[in-house]
């Protein structure tokens, strides 16, 4: 069954970095696009990147563009986010899924990222 497995986040300073991991089982990884997603207190789930199944289309949110970094490593069924430059409006539970203009109706468990000084 498909699976997403989310790791890395933590408590951080503005202005700070955090690399996240999406470890991802169930289906053939290399033939999906991989997303971030973020749903912070009280709001809905946004998107925050994408990246194509071969890694070389990505997008992101206004919010973190040149800050935040999608990667992917096929080999190993894992996804990044590398997060530089962090803000207190980052604050949020990050969750990993597959697909592009569609994802899969499964859900991690997710990584909280707390950013506060």
């Amino acid at each position: 069954q498909v699976q997403f497995v989310e790791s890395g986040g933590g408590l951080v300073q503005p202005g700070g970095s955090l690399r996240l991991s999406c470890a991802a089982s169930g289906f053939t990884f290399s033939s999906y696009g991989m997303l971030w997603y973020r749903q912070a207190p009280g709001k809905e789930r946004e998107l925050v990147a994408r990246i194509s199944a071969g890694g070389i289309t990505s997008d992101y949110a206004e919010s973190v563009k040149g800050r935040f970094t999608i990667s992917r490593d096929n080999a190993k069924n894992t996804a990044y986010l590398q997060m530089n430059s962090l803000k207190l409006e980052d604050t949020a539970v990050y969750y990993c899924n597959a697909g592009w203009s569609n994802v899969f109706g499964v859900w991690g468990q997710g990584t909280q990222v707390t950013v506060s000084s």
